[in-house]
């Protein structure tokens, strides 16, 4: 079963996916994930990579596309992945739907999260990830866990790309 989970920015994308990996032993392709992989394993694509984000626009479907057809292709991934927040273009949906078909798999489901721009801008403001075990919180609703996060506070960190600027521009 391959799931795709999309909607805006900060609508939960990521955590409805946990949920649905650990109900239906699947496995998560975030490509925010994929990219900030590159980013933090500093290559050079990592830092072209980097360079786009932080500005606020989208990474190409070339450099996308390259990093999940390597995810997709891989056997003990095959026929269980949930998708998430790919593919965001009409281009990127062709294209997935060509990697798929050519490696016999195809889409089950297509679930869409629709939140207002209010509470995007509040969960990735507030947004604040664990460097360690991934895990995402939230500042705003979250204070206790973060005080008491098992990793301990050096670990939390805010993305670069969670800022009133950027979340406008990939919001619109």
């Amino acid at each position: 079963m391959n799931i795709i989970i999309f909607g805006p920015p900060g609508a939960g994308k990521g955590t409805q996916a946990k949920f649905i990996v650990n109900k239906y032993n699947l496995y998560q392709l975030s490509t925010g994930e994929l990219l900030r992989e590159e980013i933090k394993n500093k290559t050079e694509l990592g830092s072209q990579i980097s360079s786009i984000i932080n500005s606020g626009e989208l990474v190409s479907d070339e450099i996308v596309s390259n990093l999940i057809e390597k995810f997709i292709s891989n056997d003990n991934y095959k026929n269980k992945i949930i998708f998430d927040g790919y593919p965001r273009t009409l281009n990127q949906a062709k294209i997935l739907e060509i990697m798929l078909n050519e490696d016999n798999q195809s889409i089950n489901f297509i679930l869409y999260l629709n939140v207002s721009r209010e509470i995007i801008e509040k969960r990735i403001l507030g947004r604040i990830l664990c460097e360690k075990c991934n895990k995402s919180m939230n500042e705003y609703l979250n204070k206790e866990e973060i005080d008491t996060h098992e990793c301990g506070k050096n670990y939390l960190t805010k993305r670069d790309d969670d800022n009133q600027d950027v979340i406008i521009t990939r919001y619109e």
